[in-house]
C-alpha cells in the first residue's frame, strides 16, 4: 500500500457501531412484521371495513355489484328482528352455560394435579388431548353419546331408573346438552394454563402459610386464588370471547334447532348470508355481535380485574 492511501485508525471513528446498526436492526424488525402486517390487512381490517360498508347496501350473493343503497335499513331491521334477539339470547345462554363451569372446573382439577409430585405430564395429556380434537369429531361423538334410545347419556340414566330426555330434540335440554360437551372438549386449554401458573408460585410461599398455620382451604382461598389473578384474567377473556363466538359443535349437532332453540348469533348471520342470500343484512348483523362482544368483553375484564385487586 502506498503512502497517500494510508489509512488512519482513528478513521470513520466519529460514527459509532450502534448507530450503523440502529437502521439495519429498525428494517430488519420492519422486514419482520411485514408479514404480519399484510395478513392483518387482508384478512381482519380488510373484511372488517367491508362488512361495515356492505351494512348499508342490499348486498346479494345472487347479484353482481354491491346493490342498492339502503342506508340504515338493515340496522333498523336487526334492532328490531325477533330473530336477532333470540339468537343473541341463546348465545348469553351457552356463554353463562360455559364460561362459569369452565373457569372454575379448570381450576379445581389444576389444585388437584398440582399436588402431585410425579405424573403431572399425565394429567395434562388427559385432560389436554380432548381439545386437540377437531370440532367435528366432537360433534359425531358426543351425537352418538346423546342419541335416542340407543346413546350412552341416555343408557346412564335409564339405567338409574329415570326417564331421559331427548338430549338433543328437546328445546329445554338440547343447550345444556351442547354446553356439557364443550365444557368437556375445551376444559383442558384452560387447565394448563392454571397448571402452569401453580408451579410458578414458589412452594416458599406455601411453606410459610403452613408455619403461619394456615390449613389447605386457607392456603387456596388466601394464598394460591390472590396469586393466580393475571392466570384468571386471562381465561376468563379468552373463555368469554370463545363462549360468543360459538358456532362448530352447534351447527353439526341441531343446526339451530330444534325450534331455533340452539341457534346463536354467528349460525344466524350464515343462515341469513349463505341461506338467504342476503350479504349486506347479514354483514349488519355481523357488525352489531362485534359490537356487542367487544362491549361484553371490556366490561367483563373491568370486572375481573377489579375483583383482582381486591383480593
Amino acid at each position: 500500500m502506498s503512502a497517500g492511501t494510508s489509512v488512519h485508525p482513528g478513521a470513520g471513528a466519529g460514527v459509532p457501531a450502534s448507530g450503523r446498526g440502529t437502521g439495519g436492526g429498525r428494517w430488519t424488525a420492519s422486514g419482520m412484521l411485514l408479514p404480519f402486517g399484510v395478513f392483518y390487512v387482508l384478512f381482519l381490517l380488510g373484511p372488517l371495513l367491508y362488512t361495515a360498508v356492505a351494512g348499508f347496501f342490499n348486498d346479494s350473493l345472487v347479484k353482481d355489484g354491491p346493490g342498492e343503497w339502503v342506508g340504515t335499513a338493515n340496522y333498523a331491521e336487526a334492532l328490531t328482528s325477533a330473530e336477532f334477539w333470540s339468537s343473541l339470547g341463546h348465545t348469553l345462554w351457552f356463554t353463562v352455560l360455559t364460561t362459569v363451569p369452565l373457569i372454575v372446573f379448570s381450576l379445581a382439577l389444576a389444585l388437584m394435579t398440582d399436588r402431585f409430585s410425579r405424573g403431572k405430564w399425565f394429567f395434562r395429556l388427559a385432560f389436554f388431548a380432548p381439545f386437540m380434537l377437531p370440532s367435528s369429531v366432537i360433534a359425531l361423538l358426543f351425537m352418538w353419546i346423546y342419541a335416542d334410545e340407543i346413546g350412552l347419556a341416555q343408557n346412564v340414566v335409564t339405567w338409574f331408573g329415570v326417564q331421559a330426555p331427548s338430549w338433543l330434540g328437546d328445546p329445554d335440554w338440547a343447550m345444556i346438552s351442547i354446553a356439557a360437551a364443550t365444557i368437556w372438549w375445551t376444559i383442558g386449554f384452560n387447565f394448563v394454563i392454571y397448571l402452569a401458573a401453580l408451579q410458578e408460585i414458589p412452594r416458599d410461599v406455601h411453606e410459610a402459610a403452613a408455619i403461619d398455620g394456615a390449613g389447605p382451604w386457607q392456603r387456596i382461598r388466601l394464598v394460591v386464588v390472590p396469586m393466580l389473578g393475571r392466570a384468571t384474567t386471562l381465561v376468563a377473556v379468552l373463555q368469554l370471547v370463545a363462549s360468543l363466538k360459538v358456532f362448530d359443535q352447534i351447527y353439526m349437532m341441531t343446526n339451530g334447532g330444534p325450534d331455533d332453540a340452539t341457534r346463536p348469533s354467528l349460525l344466524y348471520i350464515f343462515q341469513t348470508g349463505f341461506t338467504d342470500g342476503r350479504a349486506g343484512y347479514a354483514s349488519t348483523v355481523a357488525l352489531l355481535l362485534f359490537v356487542i362482544i367487544l362491549l361484553i368483553s371490556l366490561v367483563w375484564f373491568a370486572l375481573i380485574r377489579r375483583t383482582e385487586k381486591e383480593v
